[in-house]
């Protein structure tokens, strides 16, 4: 799990997140963040919801719980969470993604 993102990404600014043991990059534009994560140990994501968001994993495993409906999803899976759907999950030790927000402002940064 090592050295997952490149230097070109682990040199955009770093992610301000409510979360412990964890790196995070976003791709800042206009209207929307790209938000490259990776977790150390586990993490339980309480019920909320947003703007929509799309995610790839690029490892290990997350457990989603959208609109009433729960999935895993592993290396090369894809999910999509609508806009004020809710929704909550686990992020396992070992997890990273690349996560799209359709928000400008759903993270700030360090």
């Amino acid at each position: 799990m090592d050295n997952i993102f490149p230097e070109p990404i682990t040199k955009l600014p770093v992610a301000d997140m409510p979360f412990t043991n964890y790196e995070a990059y976003i791709s800042q534009s206009e209207n929307h963040q790209i938000i490259f994560m990776k977790f150390n140990e586990d993490i339980e994501l309480p019920e909320h919801s947003h703007e929509s968001q799309w995610g790839i994993v690029l490892e290990g495993k997350i457990e989603l719980t959208i609109n009433g409906i729960t999935n895993i999803y592993t290396k090369g899976d894809r999910y999509f969470i609508g806009k004020g759907i809710k929704h909550s999950g686990k992020i396992y030790s070992g997890y990273a993604d690349m996560t799209f927000f359709n928000e400008k402002n759903r993270y700030s940064t360090k």
